[in-house]
């Protein structure tokens, strides 16, 4: 084989890496020129406003804080602004006394946290408070007490917030995000488990309990940018247009969180009934596929309502067969999977806005139809 020929795969790897690269580097570019404005402005105002002559903790605060805006709620922005204050005053009041030394080092973060828990701060705001601290006491020793730098710390994460919401990234493409590539993956693992099934396949079972376990994070974080978007389209003036889209991804996530769970119930089962060598009817890995694909029509539904049916339809499908199946299995752990495909097919209903009731009704109401007809077409 020619050199040439033997190099090309390690050539379409680099290449396929750069590409990568370079898409995360567009995805974080707004965040980017976000945090360089924020900072630029918190500067600004501390030196042109408030007259400090080198506020560093202005910059500071404002990349800490609209770090933790970009991905969670402003809330949490100002207790990190309040933990940077809290820090840099006591170490201020402490180190100017007491001066500067390992003993101190302990000591001023020490006092730092107690003052955190003390006033009632978040696990956030003790361990900034903390961090700040230390970072007075080995770097910027001061020599007389102000209240200069923690006025800085609450400017920088005051600008931080106004800038998250006057100069906000778009809620929706965040939201869109973290969801797609979740509700890929979970409509794979959905797949897998119906394979583990038909094929009595213990450890594709496996693989798929483990799939569905590494979704945690990934649940966590579309749940995390779901809240987040709906606070910065209802504050933004410059987003409030996407409310809309923005809340259908807010409603579908703990919905979807709770879809997973039944999905790792799911495998479990099928690990299971492939121990046990228990005969599963047809339509019981049918109706795990009919789930999957409801996944997939989510994935699209929750930018273009008007994709809702196809999500719906097969969602319904997925309950009907479980139930059809249900009457042709006596099998305790082949019918422990069918209970969770029609709680998961539930779940489902409700991420497309269905409320809890219409969603159960409407499963009832699939389900009879089903062992009325007593098959599929």
């Amino acid at each position: 084989m020619p050199i040439a020929e033997e190099l090309r795969p390690a050539r379409n790897a680099l290449r396929t890496m750069g590409v990568s690269r370079w898409r995360r580097v567009r995805a974080t570019a707004p965040a980017i020129a976000q945090t360089a404005i924020a900072a630029a402005l918190a500067w600004l105002i501390a030196v042109e406003v408030v007259g400090h002559t080198k506020p560093f903790f202005a910059p500071i605060a404002a990349i800490v804080a609209l770090g933790i805006v970009v991905g969670q709620r402003a809330r949490r922005a100002t207790e990190l602004a309040v933990g940077v204050a809290l820090g840099v005053a006591v170490a201020d009041a402490y180190v100017i006394a007491l001066g500067t030394g390992t003993v101190q080092i302990a000591a001023v973060v020490a006092i730092a946290m107690t003052a955190a828990v003390a006033l009632g701060g978040t696990r956030l705001v003790v361990g900034q408070a903390a961090s700040s601290a230390v970072l007075v006491a080995t770097i910027e020793v001061p020599t007389e007490f102000t209240f200069s730098r923690p006025i800085d710390a609450l400017v920088g994460g005051v600008v931080a917030i106004g800038v998250h919401y006057l100069l906000p990234i778009d809620p929706v493409r965040l939201a869109r995000r973290s969801a797609r590539p979740l509700l890929d993956r979970f409509a794979s693992a959905l797949d897998e488990v119906a394979g583990a099934l038909e094929a009595s396949d213990h450890d594709l079972a496996v693989e798929a309990l483990v799939t569905m376990r590494d979704l945690e994070q990934g649940v966590a974080a579309f749940r995390e940018a779901a809240v987040s978007g709906v606070e910065t389209a209802r504050y933004s003036p410059l987003r409030r247009r996407e409310r809309v889209v923005v809340k259908r991804y807010a409603i579908a996530a703990p919905e979807v969180d709770l879809a997973v769970r039944n999905g790792r119930v799911l495998a479990r089962g099928a690990i299971r009934a492939a121990d046990l060598d228990a005969h599963v009817p047809p339509d019981v890995p049918q109706g795990i596929r009919d789930l999957a694909v409801a996944v997939r029509a989510l994935r699209a539904a929750l930018d273009d309502p008007r994709l809702v049916v196809d999500a719906r339809d097969a969602a319904l499908q997925a309950a009907a067969r479980a139930t059809l199946a249900l009457e042709r299995t006596g099998n305790l752990s082949v019918s422990v999977v069918i209970g969770q495909v029609r709680s998961t097919a539930t779940d489902i209903l409700r991420a497309l806005g269905t409320t809890h009731d219409a969603a159960a009704e409407a499963i009832r109401q699939a389900a009879a139809g089903a062992t009325a007809a007593g098959d599929f077409r």
